[in-house]
Protein backbone atom coordinates (compact mmCIF):
# COMPACT_ATOMS: atom_id res chain seq x y z
CA UNK A 1 0.00 0.00 0.00
CA UNK A 2 1.56 3.54 -0.59
CA UNK A 3 1.28 6.95 1.33
CA UNK A 4 -1.75 8.24 2.17
CA UNK A 5 -2.37 11.60 -0.32
CA UNK A 6 -3.36 14.63 1.43
CA UNK A 7 -5.32 18.02 -0.49
CA UNK A 8 -3.91 20.85 1.57
CA UNK A 9 -3.71 24.85 1.46
CA UNK A 10 -0.30 26.20 -0.15
CA UNK A 11 0.34 29.48 -0.25
CA UNK A 12 -3.23 30.69 -1.41
CA UNK A 13 -3.32 27.87 -3.49
CA UNK A 14 -3.87 23.95 -3.20
CA UNK A 15 -1.15 20.90 -2.88
CA UNK A 16 -1.20 17.15 -3.15
CA UNK A 17 1.45 15.93 -0.32
CA UNK A 18 2.26 12.42 0.14
CA UNK A 19 2.28 11.87 3.92
CA UNK A 20 5.11 12.32 5.61
CA UNK A 21 6.59 14.46 2.90
CA UNK A 22 8.12 17.41 3.41
CA UNK A 23 7.85 18.21 -0.39
CA UNK A 24 4.39 18.64 -2.40
CA UNK A 25 3.42 16.29 -5.72
CA UNK A 26 1.65 19.36 -7.03
CA UNK A 27 0.35 22.75 -6.65
CA UNK A 28 -3.23 24.15 -8.62
CA UNK A 29 -5.46 26.64 -8.29
CA UNK A 30 -8.14 24.92 -6.74
CA UNK A 31 -8.57 22.58 -4.21
CA UNK A 32 -10.88 20.73 -6.55
CA UNK A 33 -8.02 20.04 -9.53
CA UNK A 34 -5.54 18.91 -6.51
CA UNK A 35 -8.32 16.25 -4.67
CA UNK A 36 -8.29 14.91 -8.96
CA UNK A 37 -4.83 14.11 -8.50
CA UNK A 38 -4.70 13.04 -4.83
CA UNK A 39 -7.40 10.66 -6.16
CA UNK A 40 -5.79 9.51 -9.10
CA UNK A 41 -2.05 8.71 -7.15
CA UNK A 42 -4.50 7.27 -4.55
CA UNK A 43 -6.28 4.78 -7.41
CA UNK A 44 -2.82 4.15 -8.44
CA UNK A 45 -1.40 3.30 -5.15
CA UNK A 46 -4.19 1.74 -2.97
CA UNK A 47 -3.85 4.54 -0.58
CA UNK A 48 -6.40 7.29 0.66
CA UNK A 49 -6.98 10.48 0.28
CA UNK A 50 -7.51 12.93 3.01
CA UNK A 51 -9.24 16.56 1.82
CA UNK A 52 -8.43 19.43 4.63
CA UNK A 53 -10.43 22.73 4.84
CA UNK A 54 -8.15 25.73 3.94
CA UNK A 55 -7.68 26.36 8.04
CA UNK A 56 -5.76 22.78 7.83
CA UNK A 57 -8.47 20.36 9.21
CA UNK A 58 -9.23 17.01 8.04
CA UNK A 59 -12.77 17.67 5.92
CA UNK A 60 -13.03 14.30 4.24
CA UNK A 61 -11.44 11.10 3.67
CA UNK A 62 -12.02 8.49 0.73
CA UNK A 63 -10.00 4.72 0.25
CA UNK A 64 -8.71 3.41 -2.61
CA UNK A 65 -7.12 0.32 -0.50
CA UNK A 66 -8.36 -2.96 0.94
CA UNK A 67 -10.81 -2.08 3.14
CA UNK A 68 -12.85 -4.57 4.84
CA UNK A 69 -15.98 -5.34 3.95
CA UNK A 70 -18.45 -4.98 5.96
CA UNK A 71 -16.27 -2.66 8.27
CA UNK A 72 -15.27 -3.29 11.58
CA UNK A 73 -18.20 -2.06 14.20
Amino acid sequence: MGKNQHVVPHKGKWAVRGAGNQRVTAITETQREATRIAREISINQRSETVIHSPNGQIRDRNSYGNDPYPPKG
